[in-house]
């Protein structure tokens, strides 16, 4: 039985609840507000989900507090230089030549401190002409330690260090000079040699800076 246009406006009028087929915009309408409030919904989660993956990322505080990282020294040349970071200071991996290596107790006497007495700059199992636990590589905190600026590399002999140079690290701001193991010269304004962080070996090529050797104990 169908229904009278008057008796459809009457109902309304009336407030009784109308059974009728809901129209074409009445569908659209519902249709929106269904994929509106999923969609919400969805950036909602997502945006609730950010801090969860945040967490699971490796934490800068963490980092800088000193957390261990790892170094490939495969890919390092002898004679060359690799420059990683530990505490948010750069850290100088250096694979020594065996000359190189050679050269460092010969110029002892040119050392303020060529047998490392001053015990607080590397660890117990440094504590040696070339201040490492493998000869020919030298793990050192490339900060000056006069005022902390950053020394830059002069591994060559000669060159514009003079006639006399057998390589190492040099501080333009003030004129500090360091061997190749990071031993300071006399007459520089830096009083101590450079700081050769805690470190050791996972495997033959890989370096682990801020994890103590076990030759410590």
């Amino acid at each position: 039985m169908s229904v009278s246009d008057s008796e459809k406006e009457k109902s309304v009028k009336s407030g009784v609840l109308s059974f009728q087929e809901p129209s074409q915009v009445d569908k659209e309408k519902r249709q929106f507000l269904v994929v509106a409030t999923a969609a919400v919904g969805a950036a909602g989660a997502a945006t609730a989900a950010i801090p969860f993956v945040g967490s699971m990322l490796p934490s800068e505080r963490a980092k800088a507090a000193g957390a261990p990282v790892e170094v490939d020294v495969s890919d390092i040349a002898p004679g060359q230089i690799k420059t990683a970071e530990w505490r948010g200071q750069p850290v100088w991996i250096i694979k020594r030549t065996d000359e190189m290596t050679a050269e460092l107790p010969k110029h002892n006497d040119q050392l303020s401190d060529p047998m490392c007495e001053v015990t607080s700059q590397q660890p117990a199992y440094c504590q040696n002409a070339d201040r490492s636990i493998k000869p020919n590589i030298g793990v050192v905190v490339g900060i000056c330690t006069h005022l902390g600026c950053s020394p830059t590399a002069k591994l060559e002999q000669g060159g514009d260090m003079g006639a006399g140079w057998t390589g190492g690290f040099y501080c333009p701001c003030h004129g500090s000079k360091f061997d190749l193991a990071g031993r300071v010269f006399k007459g520089s304004p830096a009083p101590t040699n450079l700081v050769v962080p805690p470190h050791s070996y996972i495997d033959e090529n890989t370096l682990i800076i801020g994890v103590e050797t076990e030759m410590e104990a």
